[in-house]
């Protein structure tokens, strides 16, 4: 079940930091892209002043911005994980809304990951923090 906006902090100031990773901007085909993100992982999006879809992750530390006409990130070079309570759920999550199975569970055991192919193009790991 997802979580409300004042559970995942947005609406929260972010932690400031200096070399805290804070923004990120992923190609995408189109603002469809954003409908995925927000889909499957409860991103929020707003306009920005320059009138650019932006986004800001469940728990209010990260945003970023779609780019469209930029070439997607097909191959890993500069990898991008998603911290999820389940990968297998939320692998799921992502095929039914029209990602793709990239890397399955288990290939880099004893850590939970796997990999998916976005609808925008572009490979992005999901991480399962281990059982507390």
């Amino acid at each position: 079940m997802l979580k409300s906006s004042a559970e995942k902090g947005i609406g929260t100031p972010p932690t400031y930091g200096n070399v805290k990773i804070c923004y990120v901007e992923l190609p995408a085909t189109d603002e469809r892209s954003a409908e995925f993100y927000r889909r499957v992982f409860g991103w929020h999006t707003r306009r920005r002043g320059d009138v650019r879809l932006a986004f800001d992750v469940g728990v209010g530390e990260v945003s970023g911005t779609w780019i469209v006409g930029r070439r997607p990130s097909i191959e890993p070079g500069l990898l991008l994980y998603i911290m999820v309570h389940s990968v297998e759920n939320t692998m799921d999550t992502i095929v039914e809304n029209g990602g793709e199975v990239v890397q399955a569970v288990g290939a880099d055991a004893p850590e939970i990951t796997a990999r998916f192919l976005a609808p925008g193009g572009n490979i992005i790991g999901l991480y399962q923090p281990p059982a507390a």
